[in-house]
C-alpha cells in the first residue's frame, strides 16, 4: 500500500524579516513530515495586495491537495486575507503572534519620529488589523506571554504580551483555537514547543495544551 503524500505547508514571515527567520520552524515542520515551502515578500516597500495576489497564485500552484499556511506576525493577517474567498486549495491557517485585532506598538509607532518609514506600505493593516474571519479554513493562532521586546515601550500591548504583540491583540472572532505559550514574538520562530502546536493543529484542527 503506497503511503500519501506529503501535505504541503508554506511559511511566511512577518514584518522587516526574510525567509530565513523562519528557517528552524521550517525544519521541524519538515521533521513532522510536511513538505514545506518559503514565501518571501517585501513588508514595508511594496503594498500588501501585491503580497496578497502573489500569495494566492503560489498556494493555487501547490495545489490542488491541501496547502496549510503558517504566518509570523504580519504574515498571518496577509495569510488570512489571501485566504478570504473559497477557490484556493483546502488547508488550515496557524498564526505565530499575530496581530489580528491591530497592534498597539504600530499605533505608538506610527506617532513616533520615522515610523511611518519604519512601518512603511504596512501601517494601515498593522494598525487596525481584521474585524473578524469568517473564511471556510480553519485558523489557529499561537499568542506569546514571555514579554520580552521593546513594543511595550512604544504602545500599549495590555497585560500579557511577547514584547511587541499583546496577547489580547491576537484574539479575533472567528478563530478555530487560541493558545499561549511561554515565549516571546521572536522566539516563536525557533521554539520546539510553538512547532509542535503548529504540527498538532495543522493535523488535527486544535491545539494540544492544557
Amino acid at each position: 500500500m503506497n503511503a500519501l503524500p506529503p501535505v504541503d505547508v508554506l511559511l511566511l514571515h512577518g514584518l522587516w524579516m526574510r525567509g530565513f527567520a523562519m528557517a528552524m520552524l521550517h525544519r521541524r515542520l519538515r521533521d513532522e513530515g510536511f513538505r514545506v515551502h518559503q514565501f518571501e515578500y517585501m513588508s514595508v516597500a511594496a503594498p500588501p495586495e501585491q503580497a496578497i495576489e502573489r500569495l494566492r497564485r503560489r498556494i493555487r500552484g501547490l495545489g490542488p491537495g491541501p496547502v496549510h499556511v503558517v504566518g509570523h506576525s504580519l504574515g498571518g493577517i496577509l495569510a488570512l486575507l489571501a485566504c478570504r474567498d473559497d477557490d484556493l486549495p483546502d488547508g488550515r491557517i496557524v498564526c505565530l503572534g499575530s496581530p489580528l485585532n491591530g497592534s498597539g506598538a504600530a499605533r505608538g509607532l506610527t506617532h513616533s519620529w520615522g515610523g511611518d518609514m519604519l512601518l512603511g506600505r504596512s501601517r494601515e493593516l498593522l494598525e487596525h488589523g481584521l474585524d473578524r474571519w469568517d473564511g471556510h479554513r480553519e485558523v489557529g493562532m499561537i499568542a506569546g506571554r514571555q514579554p520580552v521586546g521593546l513594543g511595550s515601550l512604544i504602545g500599549e500591548l495590555g497585560d500579557q504580551h511577547d514584547g511587541t504583540v499583546g496577547v489580547e491583540e491576537t484574539r479575533l472572532p472567528g478563530l478555530a483555537a487560541h493558545c499561549v505559550l511561554e515565549t516571546s514574538h521572536t522566539g516563536m520562530l525557533v521554539s520546539a514547543d510553538v512547532a509542535r502546536q503548529v504540527a498538532v493543529f495543522l493535523r488535527e484542527g486544535r491545539f494540544d495544551v492544557a
